[in-house]
């Protein structure tokens, strides 16, 4: 069972949980993202680093474009995508 209305934590479950006097379980399993969903955010955001890289951007520009993350972590986006696909992955 996921959230009814999901949004963005701001706060750690364990922040959370000491504030409303729960368990940090409970506070991740009304607040959780369904999987399907998380799946595919996830599989989109893997995609499009792909999808950037190959239009020719090198990493860095990649990372700018996905939200300031770094070249390694975009890299790494690619590297999953390109995984679940079965294809190699290039330096």
């Amino acid at each position: 069972m996921g959230a009814v209305k999901p949004v963005k934590r701001k706060h750690t479950a364990r922040e959370l949980a000491e504030r409303l006097g729960v368990s940090e379980r409970t506070v991740q399993r009304l607040m959780a993202q369904p999987r399907e969903e998380y799946l595919c955010e996830t599989h989109g955001r893997q995609d499009e680093a792909l999808r950037l890289r190959e239009s020719g951007l090198k990493w860095r520009e990649v990372g700018d474009a996905l939200g300031g993350i770094s070249d390694s972590a975009a890299y790494q986006l690619a590297a999953k995508a390109r995984a679940r696909r079965g294809e190699t992955v290039d330096a």
